[in-house]
């Protein structure tokens, strides 16, 4: 299968996709009510996200996954953002970004047939970006989980990037 035909499915495959939500959503006007459209439009964020992981998918791009996770997580973020009137969490929220990257890397290693080089580095990016979301989330007034303690993880962050190196492979 050339890549030109490749590309031509998938872009009719997603306009057809498209074209019949819309098309049931124009007929159906219920269908607009029951999808709840006034707090589910960051759900569009999130279809952009997957349809830039499946085009990575079908054009032989794994590391398409990384900008895809990136806006798809952040089209959860807004979708949870709206649904509950939380937008001050943006203070400390944006640290999750990296996580989303973090993740993107990590499918993108598995799609790509790499898994060792991109796994740990992507684990490595979540787990920076999970701490800096508690700290950030503790510090800045988001769910203060750890109270005074949430220095604690600053330590811990500063222990593993100290300590790694004494076991990382020596080539």
């Amino acid at each position: 299968m050339s890549r030109q035909y490749q590309q031509n499915v998938s872009a009719g495959v997603l306009l057809i996709l498209i074209g019949i939500v819309i098309l049931a959503i124009r007929l159906v006007p219920e269908l607009g009510d029951w999808l709840r459209v006034d707090y589910s439009w960051p759900l569009i964020v999130v279809a952009v996200g997957a349809v830039l992981l499946v085009m990575g998918i079908l054009f032989g791009a794994p590391f398409m996954a990384v900008p895809a996770f990136i806006v798809g997580g952040i089209g959860g973020l807004l979708y949870w953002q709206n649904a509950t009137g939380h937008w001050e969490s943006w203070a400390y929220a944006w640290a999750l970004i990296p996580g989303f990257a973090g993740l993107g890397t990590v499918v993108a290693g598995l799609l790509g047939g790499e898994p060792r080089k991109s796994i740990p580095s992507g684990l490595q990016t979540i787990l920076v970006s999970l701490v800096l979301f508690a700290v950030f989330a503790s510090f800045l007034g988001g769910q203060d989980f750890l109270g005074p303690y949430w220095p604690v993880l600053l330590i811990a962050l500063g222990l593993i990037l100290l300590v790694r190196p004494f076991f990382a492979r020596r080539p």
